[in-house]
């Protein structure tokens, strides 16, 4: 497999708190790897190392071999890093095809004063994308109006108009209900899948990352203590007593009921 993110020897503190202390991973090009870990594990921090919104203290960050370590946000969106949020991020009064036509549009650097002659041009392919996510039958609806799962696909047909060769994925399924969570991560699997994206979230849902992840990284107070496949991850003794609470998850079982 493609390597995609490298993360190494990343390092933050707070005053005279280390909240990342070494952190080393990697995630493959159409791969989808969970980071969790309990409150105060550094798993946020790290998360957030990666994303740009706070700048390590040491160590580096590489997409497909090119350091982004401590590149503002932005910049890391025009790299192709893709983003969703616990509060998504769209726009209200515009239409589900308008707010992807306007991700379309900001990813090609429509100028805004040729803005309806960009608009006609990325209908189609604002189209397809909602088509591809299940939302064509809600293009002309104003976002505001949509229930929350479809505004959660949304944001997801909006991250995948910047074309992101990683997408990154804070708590993607905080506040859904079980149909609607395993829904979404299915969406957003398969999609990363069949474009070759390198897929990283966070997720306290054990269902979910042991349901749709490949590969499991465990952190706890700020190091990486395992990562692996959920089989292997469920069955480490670390992982059991510091975040399971000694509790075996059947990673297998719990995989097939959600295929």
């Amino acid at each position: 497999m493609k390597l995609a993110l490298e993360v190494v020897g990343l390092k933050k503190s707070f005053g005279g708190l280390a909240a990342v202390k070494g952190v080393d991973f990697t995630v493959n090009a159409g791969e989808a790897v969970a980071l969790i870990g309990p409150n105060g594990a550094g798993k946020t921090t790290t998360f957030n190392l990666i994303n740009g919104q706070l700048q390590p203290d040491a160590g580096r960050v590489n997409l497909h071999g090119v350091d982004i370590t401590g590149r503002p946000p932005d910049a890391l969106f025009r790299m192709g890093v893709g983003r969703t949020f616990q509060i998504t991020a769209t726009f209200a009064s515009m239409t589900v095809q308008e707010n992807v036509q306007t991700a379309l549009m900001s990813h090609q650097r429509a100028a805004t004063s040729l803005f309806a002659r960009a608009h006609r041009m990325f209908a189609d392919q604002a189209r397809d994308l909602l088509q591809q996510l299940g939302l064509a039958d809600q293009a002309n609806r104003a976002a505001a109006e949509l229930a929350y799962g479809d505004l959660k696909r949304l944001e997801l047909a909006m991250a995948f108009a910047n074309a992101p060769t990683l997408l990154l994925m804070d708590e993607p399924t905080a506040g859904m209900a079980p149909a609607e969570r395993d829904a979404l991560m299915r969406l957003a699997v398969n999609a990363c899948r069949e474009r070759d994206v390198a897929l990283l979230f966070t997720e306290h849902d054990m269902d979910v990352v042991f349901g749709f992840a490949d590969r499991v990284i465990v952190m706890n107070r700020g190091r990486v203590i395992a990562q692996g496949a959920p089989d292997e991850v469920r069955v480490n003794e670390e992982v059991r007593e510091v975040y399971l609470g000694g509790v075996v998850i059947d990673a297998a079982q719990t995989r097939a009921a959600h295929a």
